[in-house]
Protein backbone atom coordinates (compact mmCIF):
# COMPACT_ATOMS: atom_id res chain seq x y z
CA UNK A 1 0.00 0.00 0.00
CA UNK A 2 1.82 3.13 -1.20
CA UNK A 3 1.80 6.34 0.47
CA UNK A 4 3.69 8.07 -2.90
CA UNK A 5 0.72 9.94 -4.15
CA UNK A 6 1.84 13.58 -5.19
CA UNK A 7 -1.15 15.74 -3.00
CA UNK A 8 0.00 13.81 0.02
CA UNK A 9 3.94 13.94 -0.47
CA UNK A 10 6.49 16.86 0.26
CA UNK A 11 8.79 18.30 -2.50
CA UNK A 12 11.04 15.77 -1.40
CA UNK A 13 8.74 12.73 -1.63
CA UNK A 14 8.81 12.09 1.36
CA UNK A 15 4.91 11.91 3.45
CA UNK A 16 3.20 15.00 4.45
CA UNK A 17 4.46 16.28 7.12
CA UNK A 18 1.33 16.58 9.56
CA UNK A 19 0.60 13.06 8.45
CA UNK A 20 4.22 11.81 10.19
CA UNK A 21 2.79 14.37 13.28
CA UNK A 22 -0.20 12.50 13.09
CA UNK A 23 1.21 9.25 13.28
CA UNK A 24 4.08 10.21 16.00
CA UNK A 25 0.57 10.73 18.13
CA UNK A 26 -0.97 7.11 17.39
CA UNK A 27 -0.39 4.25 19.54
CA UNK A 28 0.80 1.09 17.69
CA UNK A 29 -2.19 -1.44 17.40
CA UNK A 30 -4.69 1.11 17.60
CA UNK A 31 -8.52 1.07 16.31
CA UNK A 32 -8.40 4.64 13.78
CA UNK A 33 -11.02 6.15 11.78
CA UNK A 34 -9.51 8.51 9.03
CA UNK A 35 -12.50 10.82 7.94
CA UNK A 36 -11.91 12.71 5.06
CA UNK A 37 -8.80 10.35 4.13
CA UNK A 38 -8.67 11.64 0.73
CA UNK A 39 -6.57 8.62 -1.33
CA UNK A 40 -5.98 7.12 1.73
CA UNK A 41 -2.41 8.21 2.41
CA UNK A 42 -2.58 8.36 6.14
CA UNK A 43 -4.43 5.00 6.57
CA UNK A 44 -1.30 3.50 4.45
CA UNK A 45 1.29 4.80 6.46
CA UNK A 46 -0.47 4.40 9.69
CA UNK A 47 -0.92 0.41 8.67
CA UNK A 48 2.42 0.16 7.62
CA UNK A 49 4.58 1.68 10.44
CA UNK A 50 1.81 1.50 13.43
CA UNK A 51 0.40 -2.18 12.58
CA UNK A 52 -3.40 -0.29 13.02
CA UNK A 53 -6.90 -1.05 12.43
CA UNK A 54 -7.43 1.36 10.14
CA UNK A 55 -10.89 2.81 8.28
CA UNK A 56 -11.90 5.41 6.44
CA UNK A 57 -14.40 7.99 5.63
CA UNK A 58 -14.44 9.69 1.82
CA UNK A 59 -16.60 12.14 0.37
CA UNK A 60 -15.75 11.47 -3.38
CA UNK A 61 -16.38 7.88 -4.44
CA UNK A 62 -13.36 8.25 -7.13
CA UNK A 63 -11.27 8.65 -3.82
CA UNK A 64 -13.35 5.64 -2.34
CA UNK A 65 -12.60 3.51 -4.91
CA UNK A 66 -8.92 4.25 -5.03
CA UNK A 67 -8.51 3.18 -1.52
CA UNK A 68 -10.40 0.16 -2.00
CA UNK A 69 -8.73 -0.53 -4.84
CA UNK A 70 -5.29 0.06 -2.33
CA UNK A 71 -6.50 -2.59 0.08
CA UNK A 72 -7.65 -0.17 2.84
CA UNK A 73 -11.01 -0.28 4.26
CA UNK A 74 -13.04 3.34 3.11
CA UNK A 75 -16.44 4.18 3.05
CA UNK A 76 -18.25 6.62 0.87
CA UNK A 77 -19.35 9.04 3.96
CA UNK A 78 -19.44 13.22 4.53
CA UNK A 79 -18.02 14.33 8.21
CA UNK A 80 -20.77 16.76 8.85
CA UNK A 81 -23.82 14.15 8.95
CA UNK A 82 -22.50 10.44 8.92
CA UNK A 83 -20.29 10.47 11.90
CA UNK A 84 -23.49 10.67 13.90
CA UNK A 85 -24.27 6.77 12.57
CA UNK A 86 -20.90 5.71 14.97
CA UNK A 87 -21.09 4.50 18.64
CA UNK A 88 -19.83 6.11 21.25
CA UNK A 89 -15.99 5.44 21.72
CA UNK A 90 -15.28 3.20 18.67
CA UNK A 91 -12.29 3.93 18.09
CA UNK A 92 -9.13 4.81 19.62
CA UNK A 93 -8.46 8.03 17.63
CA UNK A 94 -10.62 9.76 15.14
CA UNK A 95 -8.39 11.43 12.66
CA UNK A 96 -9.32 14.99 10.51
CA UNK A 97 -6.38 16.12 8.55
CA UNK A 98 -6.46 19.58 6.69
CA UNK A 99 -10.46 19.11 6.66
CA UNK A 100 -12.22 20.82 9.29
CA UNK A 101 -11.87 24.27 7.62
CA UNK A 102 -13.56 22.60 4.35
CA UNK A 103 -16.34 21.01 7.06
CA UNK A 104 -20.00 23.29 7.12
CA UNK A 105 -20.01 22.75 10.91
CA UNK A 106 -16.56 22.41 13.01
CA UNK A 107 -18.29 22.68 15.88
CA UNK A 108 -20.40 19.68 15.32
CA UNK A 109 -17.39 17.58 13.57
CA UNK A 110 -15.22 18.03 16.49
CA UNK A 111 -17.85 17.10 18.77
CA UNK A 112 -18.37 14.18 17.06
CA UNK A 113 -14.72 13.42 16.50
CA UNK A 114 -14.46 13.46 20.44
CA UNK A 115 -17.38 11.10 20.93
CA UNK A 116 -16.51 8.49 18.26
CA UNK A 117 -12.89 8.42 19.27
CA UNK A 118 -10.94 8.04 22.97
CA UNK A 119 -9.15 10.79 21.64
CA UNK A 120 -9.35 12.87 18.52
CA UNK A 121 -6.86 14.78 16.26
CA UNK A 122 -6.67 17.37 13.86
CA UNK A 123 -4.28 19.17 11.70
CA UNK A 124 -5.63 22.52 9.76
CA UNK A 125 -3.79 25.34 8.10
CA UNK A 126 -3.13 28.32 10.26
CA UNK A 127 -4.86 31.71 9.02
CA UNK A 128 -3.29 33.46 11.44
CA UNK A 129 0.13 32.87 9.91
CA UNK A 130 2.17 36.14 9.48
CA UNK A 131 2.95 35.65 5.38
CA UNK A 132 -1.62 35.36 5.40
CA UNK A 133 -1.74 38.69 7.53
CA UNK A 134 0.47 40.23 5.53
CA UNK A 135 -0.88 39.35 2.15
CA UNK A 136 -4.23 40.79 3.65
CA UNK A 137 -2.54 43.66 5.13
CA UNK A 138 -0.63 45.05 1.96
CA UNK A 139 -3.07 43.32 -0.76
CA UNK A 140 -6.41 43.93 0.98
CA UNK A 141 -7.69 40.63 -0.45
CA UNK A 142 -8.36 36.95 0.65
CA UNK A 143 -4.62 35.43 0.28
CA UNK A 144 -3.15 32.61 -2.27
CA UNK A 145 -0.85 30.49 -0.65
CA UNK A 146 1.29 27.37 -0.95
CA UNK A 147 -1.35 26.47 2.18
CA UNK A 148 -4.08 28.25 0.65
CA UNK A 149 -3.31 27.37 -3.10
CA UNK A 150 -7.39 27.96 -4.11
CA UNK A 151 -8.68 31.48 -5.14
CA UNK A 152 -11.69 32.82 -2.48
CA UNK A 153 -14.09 31.50 -4.94
CA UNK A 154 -13.32 28.02 -6.06
CA UNK A 155 -11.86 27.22 -2.06
CA UNK A 156 -13.32 24.36 -0.63
CA UNK A 157 -12.65 26.28 2.66
CA UNK A 158 -15.82 27.41 4.29
CA UNK A 159 -14.39 27.91 7.95
CA UNK A 160 -10.83 29.06 8.00
CA UNK A 161 -9.24 29.29 11.50
CA UNK A 162 -6.58 30.36 13.49
CA UNK A 163 -4.40 28.54 15.94
CA UNK A 164 -6.05 30.57 18.65
CA UNK A 165 -9.57 29.93 17.06
CA UNK A 166 -9.34 26.47 17.55
CA UNK A 167 -7.97 26.34 20.93
CA UNK A 168 -11.03 28.56 21.83
CA UNK A 169 -13.48 25.92 19.94
CA UNK A 170 -11.77 23.04 22.00
CA UNK A 171 -12.42 25.13 25.39
CA UNK A 172 -16.16 25.25 23.85
CA UNK A 173 -16.76 21.69 23.66
CA UNK A 174 -14.78 20.98 26.42
CA UNK A 175 -12.31 19.14 25.22
CA UNK A 176 -9.08 18.52 27.15
CA UNK A 177 -5.62 19.57 24.51
CA UNK A 178 -3.02 16.93 24.94
CA UNK A 179 -0.58 17.76 22.16
CA UNK A 180 -0.40 20.83 20.33
CA UNK A 181 2.26 20.54 17.16
CA UNK A 182 2.59 23.48 15.11
CA UNK A 183 4.93 23.86 12.35
CA UNK A 184 6.37 25.61 9.22
CA UNK A 185 6.83 24.67 5.43
CA UNK A 186 9.63 23.10 5.59
CA UNK A 187 8.26 20.88 8.38
CA UNK A 188 10.41 22.84 11.29
CA UNK A 189 8.24 22.01 14.36
CA UNK A 190 7.81 25.23 17.04
CA UNK A 191 8.40 24.39 20.82
CA UNK A 192 5.99 23.33 22.67
CA UNK A 193 6.87 25.23 25.67
CA UNK A 194 5.84 28.64 23.15
CA UNK A 195 2.44 30.23 23.69
CA UNK A 196 -0.76 30.07 21.00
CA UNK A 197 0.27 33.85 20.25
CA UNK A 198 3.74 32.50 18.92
CA UNK A 199 2.81 29.85 17.52
CA UNK A 200 -0.34 31.35 15.67
CA UNK A 201 2.18 34.14 14.03
CA UNK A 202 4.68 31.26 13.02
CA UNK A 203 3.02 28.58 12.53
CA UNK A 204 1.84 27.48 8.86
CA UNK A 205 0.15 24.35 10.17
CA UNK A 206 -1.20 23.26 13.36
CA UNK A 207 -1.76 19.28 15.10
CA UNK A 208 -3.84 19.09 17.87
CA UNK A 209 -4.23 15.84 19.64
CA UNK A 210 -7.39 16.02 21.98
CA UNK A 211 -9.34 13.86 24.43
CA UNK A 212 -12.84 14.49 26.55
CA UNK A 213 -12.84 15.86 29.50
Amino acid sequence: MSVRDPEHLTLSGSPRVDHLLIADFVEPGSRVIDVGCGDGALLALLEETKGVDGRGMEISRERVNACVARGLSVIQGNADRDLNDYPDKAFDYAILSLTIQATLYPRLVLENLLRVGKRAIVSFPNFGHWNVRGRLLIGGRMPVTENLPDPWYESPNAHLCTIKDFADLCKVVEAKVERTVAFNAAGQQLGTWIPYTVNNLLGEKAVFLMSKT
